[in-house]
């Protein structure tokens, strides 16, 4: 296994016990940030822990997470969210994770999404293929819009950035949908369960982790102008072939999404 890959997973066991020792606590600290996005104390302590780790094992490597910032200027960038789904965690909705992405030199080469109250955790590391706690992963082989199951996030905020036309364009070119949200649409999407999955505004730390796990259950993870990127701000994952179905399906011409 690629060694960075094993310090990732052995970081998300540290922040699992931190964030599952928090979940359901009656005095679990919870504040609005300025986005107005919540933030709980199991939030700062897991990304706190996570950078503490990273910086005793790897001083000259540079770290972003959602909490805490940006901090240093190297070719091996650690990405972190320490908790996706934090509305999720303080409601006691157990679909929630920690998200670790590794990028080096521009490419986010390892990836681990841990949900412990699920509980599940997926990895990937680069050429060494998909899991979810041990299984090898892969996509689906649906080829046709028709056939194929959607997954998306908050349904205002598709309207609220100028999107509303193309989801419904979208939606209305599919079988089924379900509003999953978050890490979770992405990893069904790398199990094969689900077969397309987006989002119309996210962060990096949003993303980084998921990007390995999709490609390397041999899916497609663009942003919304088919860029493969974890920094676009928006965000499509798909088996693959569907991402190019938008040239083959008259119904999804037009959508400003490639898929």
């Amino acid at each position: 296994m690629d060694a960075d890959l094993t310090f990732a997973l052995e970081l998300a066991d540290l922040a699992d016990a931190i964030t599952l020792d928090r979940y359901g606590a009656a005095d679990l600290a919870v504040e609005r940030k300025r986005d107005t996005t919540h933030v709980t104390d199991a939030d700062r302590a897991a990304e706190e822990a996570i950078r503490a780790a990273i910086l005793a094992r790897f001083p000259d490597d540079s770290i972003v997470g959602e909490e805490f910032g940006a901090a240093g200027d190297s070719g091996r960038r650690w990405i972190i969210d320490p908790i996706d789904g934090t509305a999720n965690y303080l409601r006691g909705i157990p679909i929630w994770a920690t998200l670790i992405g590794l990028e080096r030199d521009g490419l986010v080469e390892v990836g681990v999404v841990s949900a412990p109250a699920m509980p599940r955790r997926w990895w990937a590391a680069r050429g060494e293929g998909a899991y979810c706690d041990g299984r090898r992963l892969r996509v689906s082989d649906v080829s046709d819009p028709a056939d194929a199951q959607l997954c998306y996030g908050e349904l205002p905020l598709w309207e609220m950035f100028g999107m509303g036309e193309q989801f419904r364009r979208v939606v209305a070119a599919v079988w089924r949908t379900r509003g999953f949200g978050d890490f979770w649409q992405h990893m069904l999407v790398a199990e094969g369960a689900a077969d397309i999955a987006i989002e119309p505004i996210v962060n990096v730390w949003d993303l980084a982790a998921i990007q390995p796990i999709v490609e390397e259950a041999g899916g497609q993870f663009t942003d919304h102008a088919g860029v493969a990127t974890p920094s676009g701000g928006n965000a499509v994952s798909t088996n693959g072939v569907l991402h190019d179905a938008d040239r083959k399906s008259t119904r999804l011409n037009s959508s400003h999404i490639p898929f």
